[in-house]
């Protein structure tokens, strides 16, 4: 049995303040001058004047970061001189989907590598879109392991990548005659992404190759971003081709290479394999209704590996009222009918944005996710859209040293991983191939309530409901 894969983080500071959700108003004005004053007992210090700072450029208070939101002062004091305020500028973070409670969360895995743990209990809704009407099975966690997810209990997060044999024969002399065709294997079911938008340079693509290869996994990168400096991490780059890119040989380490499908994609793919001969090709669909129809003749052309992207708000791309979880399922079903379900690989991508995304994801059907704008929200990126405007990005994303890009990703790739960990330990499952299609093991919002509520019918104008 291989050693357990275990991914090492360590804090990574923010460069900038960060924008919290409440803030800290105290007022002077009637103040008792009381002896033992309540700001100078809290427990985490941040009345003292000696941590507190304006940040000139923000314009943030140091005092609302390091409020820890245990009210203890607001109770306390006699006069009722402290309060806490709801940060408008926390509210206008990202949009309908990347919500402010998402971006923070994720600023937080990436500053810590820890997923964020909340002792007050769950206070939203226990149903709502996508991923968020999925439930997975914790049959298991009565019985959970004594010394946690990296002690003796061994939980594979490994996966292959590429066309697995159907059947092995062996002759009669015990010999396997079957040809193995390539795999790669990876010990982990995340590849990175660059995002399609942000303000990028090349110490960000270079960051986030160096996590690439700490983590042993890879980075999907346009083909006319590879530098010279970024040719070093080739082992763990997918050159990203489009039809209209003219490229050439990066060299002999590239071992995977991505594809966007066109109708021309029989074309492409020969000149793809001319270049790289040796290198395994992963085709990019749109995930539309019936995109398994697309997916069959590209197996008949040795075609293994495939990418099913969605929107970033995790929808289907021809289909606003279909989600990326019902669009992964339907294709992994329809790809299991047709018998070929296990001879390749599925990936997916899109919307992938809370770490519980991951063993959902795989539970619908996928071997391994995409993880694109998490990456750079990691960054500090606050979702404002203003590099696409041609605006300057107010975290200077582009000047940040590659290591601190390199380490932050690390550490929110740490947090998802473990996270998967214990989902899987917690269900029982100790390894990830075994977790992919395992619906039986999961409950979805859609099928309990049209088995629950179907019979009764649609109510129609004019009957009354007893």
């Amino acid at each position: 049995m291989p050693s357990k894969y275990m991914i090492h983080t360590k804090p990574v500071p923010h460069r900038f303040e960060t924008i919290t959700q409440s803030g800290v108003i105290a007022w002077e004005e009637g103040c008792l001058k009381c002896a033992v004053c309540v700001k100078k007992e809290c427990v985490y210090g941040v009345y003292d004047y000696d941590n507190r700072h304006l940040d000139s450029i923000q314009m943030i208070d140091s005092i609302d970061n390091q409020c820890k939101n245990c009210m203890r002062c607001i109770q306390n004091c006699p006069k009722e001189l402290i309060h806490k305020s709801f940060n408008p500028d926390y509210k206008a973070l990202g949009d309908r989907y990347w919500a402010p409670n998402i971006i923070a969360s994720l600023w937080s895995q990436a500053e810590t590598g820890k997923i964020p743990v909340s002792g007050a209990g769950y206070p939203g809704p226990y149903s709502g879109p996508g991923f968020d009407s999925m439930w997975t099975d914790m049959s298991e966690i009565v019985r959970p392991t004594r010394d946690g997810i990296h002690g003796r209990e061994y939980i594979s997060t490994a996966i292959d990548l590429g066309r697995t044999p159907k059947n092995i024969l062996i002759d009669e002399s015990g010999e396997m005659v079957t040809e193995i065709p390539p795999l790669i294997d990876m010990p982990l079911p995340l590849i990175m992404r660059v995002p399609s938008f942000g303000s990028l340079s090349e110490k960000t693509y270079k960051g986030w190759a160096m996590a690439a290869r700490r983590l042993d996994t890879f980075l999907a990168v346009p083909y006319n971003k590879i530098t010279d400096e970024l040719k070093k991490y080739n082992s763990n780059l997918i050159p990203v081709v489009t039809p209209d890119t003219k490229f050439e040989s990066l060299g002999d380490e590239i071992r995977l290479v991505e594809i966007l499908w066109s109708e021309a994609w029989e074309k492409d793919l020969k000149k793809v394999r001319d270049i790289y001969p040796e290198a395994l090709n992963i085709v990019r669909l749109p995930i539309v209704e019936g995109v398994e129809k697309t997916i069959l003749p590209l197996v008949d052309a040795g075609v293994s590996i495939f990418y099913l992207e969605g929107t970033s708000d995790g929808m289907t791309v021809d289909n606003s009222g279909l989600y990326l979880k019902d669009g992964i399922r339907n294709a992994h079903c329809a790809l299991v009918e047709e018998g070929i379900r296990d001879e390749i690989t599925l990936l997916a991508g899109g919307g992938i944005s809370m770490a519980e995304h991951v063993p959902k994801s795989v539970i619908c059907g996928v071997d391994a996710l995409f993880v694109d704008t998490p990456i750079l929200i990691a960054l500090e990126c606050r979702m404002c859209h203003r590099c696409e405007q041609g605006l300057p990005c107010p975290v200077e994303i582009e000047s940040a040293d590659p290591s601190w890009v390199g380490f932050r990703a690390v550490n929110l790739i740490g947090a998802w991983h473990n996270q998967l960990l214990e989902v899987m330990g917690a269900m029982g499952i100790r390894d990830v191939r075994r977790l992919r299609g395992e619906a039986g093991r999961a409950m979805f919002f859609e099928d309990l309530d049209k088995s629950i509520f179907g019979s009764l019918g649609t109510p129609e104008e004019g009957c009354e409901l007893e």
